[in-house]
């Protein structure tokens, strides 16, 4: 990457490299930075950045499986997908998954998905 993003998403997670490679197979994204602490995730439209809990706040955190939907918080982001029926197969592959429910926008079809610890986000599909 040439120049730091203007903005982005910032997660914290347990199992980061788990959760990084959850993001990037379904988000199609590419990793541009890892260490121990940070994965930084980027496309042209988001860069992502999924950031290690701290092991003595981890240890306190059971993420089980499958994941249990996480709805209490205050803030879900968006990204827009190629395919909805791709994502859904790619996330679930990956131990998250797309719920069924879709909500139709104008240009875009929408839904809500889950991460494999359990994170809510959304997907969008470009329509005609």
């Amino acid at each position: 990457m040439s120049a730091p993003a203007r903005a982005g998403v910032f997660i914290y997670a347990k199992d980061l490299p788990r959760l990084a490679a959850f993001y990037a197979a379904v988000l199609g994204l590419r990793q541009v930075h890892a260490d121990d602490d940070i994965a930084v995730l980027a496309s042209p439209d988001l860069q992502l950045l999924v950031h290690r809990i701290p092991a003595h706040i981890a240890a306190a955190i059971h993420i089980e499986t499958p994941p249990v939907r996480r709805e209490d918080c205050a803030i879900k982001f968006f990204a827009t997908v190629p395919s909805l029926a791709d994502a859904g197969t790619t996330a679930a592959s990956h131990g998250g998954q797309l719920f069924d429910e879709r909500w139709q926008g104008p240009g875009f079809v929408v839904c809500n998905a889950m991460d494999p610890e359990g994170n809510v986000f959304q997907v969008r599909e470009s329509r005609p």
